[in-house]
């Protein structure tokens, strides 16, 4: 509560600042994290997916034939229009190959920039985190959508996927999402990375973009590359053109990291990380931050199915205060196979809660 008052304070101190001296002084989290609607500005992706920003985004909709957002208290529905069609695009082509439907989970803040909470990517509306979860056949309600957990693939206690739970459609999703041009990587844990080297047969090239990392089992985390019209887009390093199998690299994460470690004699402290401020991101950052902003309407990407409707969802007026006491999506909770049991069913009734991510990726 204290954290929350603190927090409310400094917000309200800002709007007695000039934008200038907001910006020197303020966390650019949250200035960024303040903004509850896009730039209304041309689409480009400014900086690196750990420090930028993003003009022009689009939304997702709450709602698509093949998707559902999830913690829509968060408002990370936004990405630069092309990712928003990839998304989209994947939700067909994993439908037809037995995946039910995606359940989106984070994407980018209206104008990206650093984060309130959770990730340190994610900044340039070029970053999707999917649910490994399929979607259930019922539409969500908000509270449902808030309060559900993700399931992790691994088996309980190991960092091996439990061969009970995954399944081709698992394969094939990250197959079509590996398999857009645009998109560079494809972000899972080892243990998933292992299940697809040792199970998938015949055409392997996707697999040199499906990189290995930390967390990441209840959920995979795509990422594309610099789009056309972002200039001050910084590219990643290119992966390597090779499936990332048979090299060695894939049995570092078992036989040396995820080894058995001796304790520390005494606890090693780590230096707090810095705040990123407006100055820290590039220039065009404080346009963006200061841009007028589009009707809601004008801001969300139009769907493919023009024609589909569902029901409809009252979203609250967005609150930074709630995206701060948010639950994250493998906090136990309803599992999604509860809502409908002819998805994602587990026999044996043990509800798996994955170990946390990291604080930043």
């Amino acid at each position: 509560m204290a954290k929350l008052s603190r927090y409310l304070c400094a917000a309200l101190a800002l709007t007695f600042l000039t934008p200038e001296v907001a910006s020197a002084q303020t966390p650019a989290k949250k200035l960024f994290g303040n903004r509850s609607m896009p730039a209304a500005l041309k689409p480009a992706a400014h900086g690196f997916y750990t420090k930028g920003c993003i003009a022009g985004a689009v939304a997702i909709p709450v709602d698509g034939p093949n998707w559902q957002a999830m913690r829509l208290s968060r408002n990370r529905r936004w990405g630069h229009p092309k990712l928003i069609s990839i998304v989209e695009q994947l939700s067909y082509k994993a439908k037809k190959d037995g995946w039910n439907g995606l359940l989106v989970g984070d994407i980018s803040q209206p104008r990206g920039g650093p984060m309130l909470t959770g990730h340190r990517s994610h900044q340039m509306g070029l970053d999707a985190d999917l649910w490994l979860t399929q979607m259930p056949n019922k539409r969500m309600t908000y509270k449902e959508r808030e309060n559900t957990s993700a399931i992790s693939v691994l088996k309980k206690g190991s960092n091996y996927v439990d061969q009970s739970r995954w399944t081709r459609a698992h394969t094939m999703l990250l197959y079509h999402a590996a398999s857009f041009r645009e998109v560079e990587r494809v972000l899972v844990h080892p243990g998933i990375k292992k299940q697809l080297c040792d199970t998938v047969k015949g055409n392997r090239k996707w697999l040199s973009k499906i990189r290995p990392t930390w967390g990441h089992h209840y959920h995979f985390h795509l990422r594309m590359g610099c789009p056309a019209g972002s200039p001050n887009c910084k590219k990643q390093n290119a992966t390597p053109n090779k499936t990332g199998c048979s090299d060695g690299s894939l049995d570092w994460w078992f036989n040396v990291e995820f080894a058995p470690k001796k304790k520390p004699a005494k606890p090693v402290k780590k230096k707090p990380r810095r705040e990123l401020t407006v100055r820290d991101l590039p220039q065009a950052c404080s346009a963006v931050l200061s841009a007028n902003a589009p009707s809601l309407e004008a801001a969300t990407h139009k769907p493919i199915a023009a024609a589909f409707v569902a029901p409809t969802i009252k979203l609250p007026k967005f609150s930074a205060a709630r995206v701060l006491k948010g639950k994250a999506i493998e906090a136990a909770g309803v599992p999604v196979f509860s809502l409908n049991k002819t998805v994602n069913y587990l026999p044996d009734g043990n509800i798996p809660i994955p170990t946390p991510r990291p604080a930043f990726r």
